[in-house]
């Protein structure tokens, strides 16, 4: 006669209890140090995650080749944007800085324009931002 209740279920559970076996025992130190030494950052290939930082006005030479004299305040505004410095004490000069430094690099790209108003009206501008220089394909340049 089988047995019931139980006797039953310890043998049901004794059938697919496993024991550790010594090929698994070697594994486990083996994932560990693995892991312990991703963790640490010992591995060239595992390093964190680094976004690109920009900081500033973005002025590209063909917003600088935009700019003429004699432009107001809100004329230069509208090409170049807001200025990130814009000075008490020089009303009439408005700086715009742009750092930028890209993902997983240390090189860092600086520009600075400055640009300088007289009477309420664009007399100069400096900084290291060079205007374009388009080609002018006109007939005549061409013709003669």
């Amino acid at each position: 006669m089988p047995e019931s209740g139980m006797g039953a279920g310890f043998r049901y559970h004794i059938a697919f209890h496993s024991r550790p076996k010594a090929a698994d025992m070697t594994r486990i130190p083996l994932l560990a140090l693995s892991l312990a030494l991703a963790a640490c950052g010992i591995s060239p290939h595992l390093s964190p995650h680094r976004i690109e930082i920009q900081q500033g006005n973005y002025v590209t030479p063909e917003m600088a080749a935009k700019l003429k004299p004699g432009m107001t305040r809100d004329q230069v505004r509208f090409v170049l944007g807001t200025p990130l410095v814009s000075d008490i004490f020089h009303a009439d000069r408005w700086d715009y800085v742009f750092r930028r430094q890209p993902a997983n690099s240390l090189e860092i790209e600086s520009r600075r324009m400055t640009v300088f108003f007289e009477d309420g009206k664009l007399k100069r501008v400096e900084g290291n931002v060079v205007a374009s220089v388009e080609a002018d394909p006109s007939p005549k340049k061409a013709a003669q």
